[in-house]
């Protein structure tokens, strides 16, 4: 694997928000690379700025200044409609509540950011098969999400990630709706995921579940710092203090 160029580069980003005629810097010069095929959590309580950091990696929302490369285009130049195009193509969203459409069956919900690509019947609903197929879902492809446990909400919200082959895959505390033993498979798909080449970014508040990854980054009142054992053994409770 090529690890020279990042698929990731961000560089001096900076965000605040007008607050009650106060200025909060939500991000403070803030530089990340991510490598292709890389599996990194960005731990952090709330209000420390991950959620914030998240939207700007999903292109939800644009800094205040700093420069963003991903997979090679300058997100920073592009107009809105480029950026959902952009979001469409590279990133794979998969969120706490899984954000399904309750009145889709699974394989309908999977094959949402196909149709937005113009994609015809055929071809879509065989891609979905096959990424229902990678979470071990595809008996449950008729069924409407009221019909399904959690943690099969959850594969099915991998599924529709993965549908679009995307280079990234973007989780925002995807075990935060789920029991610990539902909670360790999701976690050992997105494992699975990393091992056949996925570049996974998980967003979380859990230390236990940002242990899984590779690599571990700790945001805390808008800055990163790149985290080793000395402040895992600082936490040994699993949850990042606020």
């Amino acid at each position: 694997m090529n690890r020279t160029e990042p698929i990731i580069q961000i560089k001096n980003m900076k965000k605040k928000y007008e607050l009650g005629g106060e200025t909060v810097m939500a991000l403070q010069d803030v530089s990340l690379d991510i490598q292709k095929g890389d599996f990194i959590s960005i731990i952090g309580p709330s209000g420390s700025g991950k959620s914030t950091f998240m939207n700007m990696i999903g292109c939800l929302d644009r800094p205040n200044s700093g420069k963003y490369m991903l997979d090679g285009e300058d997100v920073g130049k592009m107009k809105g409609s480029q950026l959902s195009v952009i979001r469409n193509k590279k990133i794979g969203f998969i969120f706490q509540n899984f954000n399904l459409i309750s009145r889709l069956t699974a394989i309908e919900n999977v094959e949402l950011p196909l149709i937005y690509r113009g994609m015809k019947a055929m071809e879509r609903r065989e891609i979905a098969l096959e990424s229902l197929k990678k979470v071990g879902l595809v008996d449950r492809a008729p069924h409407l999400p009221t019909q399904l446990s959690g943690g099969q909400q959850q594969r099915v919200a991998i599924a529709r990630a993965l549908a679009g082959h995307p280079p990234i895959l973007l989780a925002d505390e995807p075990t935060g709706a789920l029991d610990s033993k539902t909670s360790r498979e999701i976690l050992e798909i997105m494992n699975s995921l990393n091992e056949q080449g996925h570049t996974i970014i998980l967003i979380t508040h859990d230390l236990k579940v940002a242990k899984k990854a590779s690599r571990v980054v700790r945001i805390h009142d808008g800055q990163l710092y790149e985290n080793g054992g000395e402040w895992f053994a600082d936490n040994r409770n699993g949850t990042e203090k606020h």
